[in-house]
């Protein structure tokens, strides 16, 4: 059902369907139903897709579907869609019944032939309907009427009757009772048309932009139109309003059918000029306008210009962020220079200015993906030579091997800027964090090549509290280290060969083994010094005495 009780209502579906099912001795075991929704599109309708998900699972449990006539598969523009979704259930040996349709749907050519029309009768109702929506609100507005929604910012609705006489103000959510009464727009509180004089008086006079605008309005505690703070894009869209002259418009943009959004040329427009008592005057409104054109046609700044503005930051600030140049009123958003360079660490090159190594992340992630890739494409050949099969997920770095082991890929990079004193890696995400088991590439010092690889199981990570990051030291993971990527291959062949065995015997996905979870809650623990080796000592003669 699209919207209203109507003829299709659920409760008459359900009535007509009851004794159908009655009169055939069918029992009706499950309903689906879509209330409330177009029949235009399978998109929003929860209903039909549930039965079209169980119907394709083959686990129903009915060999029936009762529909209460062709037109409730969908008024579909392509009426080979609805046709779609019967082939789909008879494919699954699930017959389609029409309650209310004076056919038999038995597959002989004039139920064929019956269905096919009643299909076109369904797409083009929605035609006519839309045709005659359109007419009506165009009727509306060609009469001064507001159409429907949500009165404008500065604006209120009010009821009149045939004479336009005042009925009462509606209030948001609020509609009309009548089909005899008729919306009309009036002012709205004075505070409200106060702020829309002063945006017009500000933009157009004062010639203060948009953003400045609307930070002085949220400054002296006025909410836009959405109940909201203000931004730029709330006043540009007020100050473009031809509302605020007293005129209503219709049809600037459409969208027929569940299609895509369109926007008319100015003569396909159905305008009513000073409907009601404009709030602007017409020479304000127009500087505005003017200025707007203004704003959008100025030249925009050359490439030389913005790197000027960011080295001049760059000499107020002494180095350059995401954070710094998004903060400074006198540097454009950094999104302009991504947009226009590339890159932020294009227009850093170009300024001349390298940030530290570690705050390098587009790079750094550059290097990381290429570092993992490399290594997954050696183990999947090396695991396809030997006729196992393999897969990789690029976006989660994660491999699954015959279909049950998964092993997610990360690397660890040092972070101790060249220290050997304190030196220390880091995974800065682990994308996948449910995989049975994690690899670990450890760069060298300097991060240049592959210095080791850690192969342990996944629930062992002593990841930080955010679960984000993984940090990695000389002694972690001791006992997990593997030299080489022969190693890593041995390693994860015997974990394959355990994994299947547990498979045979049990059905289920292989966990952990106790030796490997022993091994690395071993490598996690501090180790022993003389002062905790004598506290142990005395813990272990103290309990005996006990």
């Amino acid at each position: 059902m699209s919207s209203n009780p109507q003829q299709y209502s659920i409760e008459i579906q359900a009535a007509a369907i009851a004794a159908y099912a009655a009169r055939r001795g069918i029992d009706i075991v499950r309903n689906y139903s879509d209330p409330g929704r177009s029949g235009l599109t399978i998109a929003r309708r929860k209903g039909l897709q549930q039965l079209i998900n169980d119907v394709e699972s083959g686990q129903t449990g009915f060999d029936c579907i009762l529909v209460f006539d062709v037109s409730r598969w969908g008024r579909f523009q392509d009426t080979d869609e609805s046709a779609y979704y019967e082939f789909i259930c008879t494919r699954a040996g699930i017959q389609v019944h029409y309650c209310a349709d004076e056919f038999e749907n038995d597959g002989s050519l004039s139920s064929v032939v019956l269905k096919s029309l009643k299909r076109a009768k369904a797409a083009g109702f929605s035609q006519d309907l839309s045709r005659n929506v359109f007419m009506g609100q165009t009727n509306i507005v060609d009469r001064g009427y507001w159409r429907g929604g949500a009165a404008p910012y500065g604006l209120r609705r009010m009821r009149v009757d045939a004479n336009r006489k005042h009925k009462g103000i509606l209030e948001h959510g609020e509609q009309k009772n009548l089909k005899s009464e008729r919306v009309i727009l009036v002012r709205g509180p004075s505070s409200e048309v106060k702020a829309v004089r002063r945006i017009f008086t500000s933009f157009a006079i004062h010639k203060r932009n948009r953003t400045h605008i609307a930070e002085e309005l949220n400054a002296d505690g006025l909410l836009s139109p959405g109940g909201k703070r203000w931004t730029a894009l709330t006043v540009s869209n007020i100050l473009a309003n031809e509302i605020y002259l007293g005129h209503i418009i219709f049809n600037r943009s459409s969208m027929k059918l569940a299609g895509h959004r369109v926007t008319n040329p100015p003569d396909m427009w159905i305008r009513h000029d000073n409907a009601f008592k404009a709030i602007v005057e017409p020479r304000l409104f127009a500087r505005a306008q003017k200025r707007l054109v203004q704003v959008a046609n100025n030249k925009q700044e050359t490439d030389q210009q913005l790197l000027d503005r960011l080295v001049n930051l760059l000499r107020r600030k002494g180095r350059l962020s995401v954070h710094i140049i998004a903060a400074a009123k006198t540097v454009p958003h950094p999104s302009v220079y991504t947009k226009r360079f590339g890159s932020l660490m294009r227009a850093y090159e170009l300024v001349g200015y390298r940030p530290n190594a570690r705050y390098r992340f587009m790079e750094i992630a550059v290097e990381i993906d290429r570092t993992i890739c490399s290594v997954v494409d050696d183990i999947i050949i090396n695991l396809r030579g030997r006729g196992v099969n393999a897969s990789f997920l690029h976006e989660l770095y994660l491999v699954t091997i015959s279909g049950g082991l998964t092993v997610s890929v990360a690397v660890a990079r040092a972070v101790s800027d060249g220290d050997t004193r304190a030196r220390r890696w880091e995974v800065r995400k682990l994308k996948y964090q449910k995989a049975e088991l994690t690899l670990l590439i450890r760069m060298d010092s300097g991060n240049t090549r592959i210095q080791d690889y850690f192969l342990l199981p996944t629930a062992a990570l002593p990841l930080t509290k955010d679960r984000k990051k993984l940090r990695v030291s000389d002694h972690l993971f001791c006992r997990m280290r593997l030299d080489s990527l022969e190693a890593v291959m041995a390693a994860l062949y015997g974990r394959l060969r355990v994994s299947r065995e547990e498979n045979r015997l049990t059905g289920a996905h292989p966990l952990p083994t106790q030796s490997e979870t022993r091994a690395i809650r071993a490598s996690q623990a501090k180790p022993l010094t003389p002062a905790r080796t004598k506290r142990r000592s005395v813990r272990k003669a103290g309990s005996a005495r006990a």
